[in-house]
């Protein structure tokens, strides 16, 4: 029961991302500038420094398992993008909404195998899986702003927020769960190098080519510049002291 309790706890601090949209409303500008500019960051963070490295790891450095990394990427970037066009002709008028959406999607593909990974290190090590779990809390609070700013302004509802947040979340513990149904009988080093290595795709693309842009929108360079930094260097120090 207790490694489903830690994975579930580890997923579902993504809802504390909701908490900016509780800010001042006067500030609505800033406050998405940032967001989206510190979001990007986040993601193209741990798609280089943690995704990318981890599938490596998985399948072994060589030439050959490079370019089937550099091929699981451009999957992952094809995917998004031809995502990110389907939601559009749904969500035309409102690419906040769609860019929220957007990102639950990523963020889903990447706590899935994270919830994979929380599970079976705590069933098998408690103290190591509950240290990994907190390192994992801390860094899902970013990514759970990443989610909340962007619904919250499109739709103007923080229920509609913490709800796409805690999805996002919740997905960790649907990971525990298939891990303890069968993947851990069934997955391969090989497979979670294929999923890490499409999600880091589809990370990239979020960051450079949604989130970024929609920043810059907003005519505060200097602002899109600090949050993309902040969300950058906080993300490294998550992957090199917390192992995440």
């Amino acid at each position: 029961m207790y490694p489903f309790i830690i994975t579930f706890l580890a997923g579902i601090s993504t809802v504390l991302g909701v908490i900016p949209t509780y800010f001042n409303s006067k500030y609505k500008d800033k406050i998405i500038n940032l967001s989206l500019s510190f979001s990007s960051g986040i993601m193209l963070s741990i798609s280089l420094f943690s995704l990318i490295p981890e599938s490596i790891n998985y399948m072994g450095f060589s030439f050959i398992n490079i370019i089937l990394l550099l091929l699981f990427i451009n999957i992952g970037l094809i995917i998004s993008t031809y995502t990110d066009k389907l939601i559009g002709k749904r969500i035309e008028n409102n690419s906040l909404y769609k860019l929220g959406i957007v990102s639950i999607i990523a963020l889903i593909l990447h706590n899935i195998p994270e919830g994979v990974t929380t599970f079976l290190t705590t069933s098998n090590n408690f103290r190591i899986g509950l240290t990994l779990s907190l390192a994992i809390a801390l860094h899902n609070i970013p990514e759970g702003i990443s989610i909340a700013v962007p619904i919250y302004y499109s739709t103007n509802s923080h229920k509609k927020a913490f709800i796409y947040t805690f999805l996002s979340g919740f997905s960790e513990l649907i990971g525990g769960i298939l891990s303890y149904i069968f993947l851990s009988h069934f997955i391969n080093n090989f497979i979670l190098a294929i999923i890490l290595g499409i999600t880091s795709g589809i990370m990239i693309q979020i960051s450079l080519f949604e989130l970024i842009p929609n920043s810059l929108k907003y005519k505060n360079y200097f602002n899109t510049f600090i949050g993309f930094i902040l969300g950058f260097i906080i993300m490294i120090i998550c992957v090199f002291i917390f192992k995440v």
